[in-house]
């Protein structure tokens, strides 16, 4: 799986980088949204991390500022944020657009639940140092790629960051456009009911969530043109949306892109075009996401850096693969080919016999103890080899092993040269 989407990116033009585990606190806080800084992992200082706390903070039971006092590192909550620091730090180094791919672990102090992880695989794909949308139609292709070539259907959506903004403004609540997209979020989750609930507790007026969700009924790009006509606050974000379906005019994408006005990802760093990946037949959740971000690294001291990219769930797109038994049974995980010896010396030849196949470049391994050959050969099928080949007096005098197909039965004596060639 990691393979097929690694070569995906690498066709794109990407190269790959790793970024740490542990960053600054101040790295990470304040570019999730509200959610996000609650479920970032902090770590304790080192040493007497109570020696310098805030004992006002902790009397006032203010548990922000008294964490701050005791913890200034945090594990990544993603790595887009991670990337951004990165690119500054780098900035002397690396050419502009720059595109990068990382495939690492992300953690969120999450509750462990059904396509939910506290610990789990991210893979991301960003470009940096361009405002070009042609990038965005690039994104969906990569999503396009990846999943068409691992075998799970998908719808690709895409909305505005802006276009939410937008239809805030349009409702008459525009200051209170984050509290209506943090709401609006959870609309597949709580569906409309559970929202304008939300939005009420939030102090959203039941006449502004009587248009947010008239408008939030429209299906297509052009429909809501009509209904919201040429205000100005939505008009130039309706266009960054049809200039991106304009680049894919004309290709032929396997899998579905939808424009989807009710898509609201509530990471707080976006300002642009927003993906999500759903599975077509299967019942997970997102499976990726992305979107643009405009000014990321203006945090780390280097403003009016525009950047767009994706991630993919790894954990997800696994437990979907393996919910519909679709990891191909040709996959060879482990040695394609195990060697057994019935005595010391035998063992020996078997050995210098196991370095000579590994150095053809095939996966091989040798039981490590020789004697009874039911018990290696039971190892063999229990690894799943394709092969065994024995070693006993008679072969290494031979200068040959017996090999023999575990599937079939048939085997036959042949030299180690033979024995690469046909397992090549």
């Amino acid at each position: 799986m990691f393979g097929i989407i690694e070569q995906v990116f690498k066709v794109y033009g990407y190269v790959p980088i790793e970024t740490p585990v542990l960053e600054n606190l101040s790295t990470l806080t304040g570019k999730y949204g509200e959610e996000g800084d609650r479920l970032l992992f902090k770590v304790l200082n080192n040493g007497d991390y109570l020696g310098k706390a805030d004992d006002q903070a902790y009397q006032n039971k203010d548990s922000n500022k008294f964490t701050t006092s005791i913890a200034k590192r945090g594990m990544r909550y993603d790595l887009t944020v991670p990337f951004a620091r990165y690119v500054v730090m780098h900035r002397n180094d690396i050419s502009l657009p720059f595109k990068r791919y990382q495939i690492q672990p992300v953690w969120r102090a999450d509750r462990p639940q059904k396509g939910r992880y506290q610990e789990f695989y991210q893979c991301d794909v960003d470009v940096v140092g361009s405002k070009s949308l042609s990038y965005e139609a690039e994104l969906i292709q990569i999503y396009d790629d990846v999943f068409a070539a691992i075998g799970i259907p998908v719808v690709i959506r895409i909305n505005h960051r802006m276009l939410l903004s937008g239809i805030a403004q349009y409702a008459g609540i525009g200051d209170q456009w984050i509290d209506m997209t943090m709401a609006i979020d959870k609309l597949d989750k709580i569906g409309e009911a559970g929202v304008r609930k939300e939005m009420t507790e939030r102090g959203i007026p039941t006449s502004a969530q009587d248009t947010i969700f008239e408008l939030l009924k429209h299906k297509d790009i052009s429909s809501l043109r009509s209904a919201i006509g040429t205000d100005a606050s939505v008009s130039g974000s309706l266009e960054e949306m049809e200039r991106v379906f304009s680049f894919l005019d004309g290709l032929t994408l396997k899998n579905k892109v939808q424009f989807d006005i009710t898509l609201a990802r509530g990471l707080g760093y976006y300002t642009g075009c927003i993906f999500e990946v759903t599975a077509v037949d299967a019942e997970m959740g997102s499976l990726g996401g992305g979107g643009r971000y405009d000014n990321l690294t203006g945090v780390f001291g280097w403003p009016d850096v525009s950047g767009v990219g994706i991630s993919f769930g790894a954990e997800r797109i696994y437990d979907v693969l393996e919910a519909k038994g679709m990891f191909p049974s040709d996959v060879q995980a482990g040695p394609v080919i195990l060697l057994a010896a019935f005595d010391d010396a035998s063992h020996q030849y078997a050995f210098r016999c196991v370095s000579q196949i590994r150095q053809a470049g095939i996966a091989a391994d040798l039981y490590p103890e020789p004697g009874k050959l039911k018990k290696q050969f039971k190892y063999a099928a229990d690894v799943s080899c394709t092969y065994i080949a024995i070693a006993g007096e008679s072969e290494m005098n031979n200068g040959t092993l017996m090999l023999k197909h575990l599937e079939s039965g048939l085997q036959e004596e042949l030299s180690v040269e033979a024995i690469i060639s046909r397992l090549k």
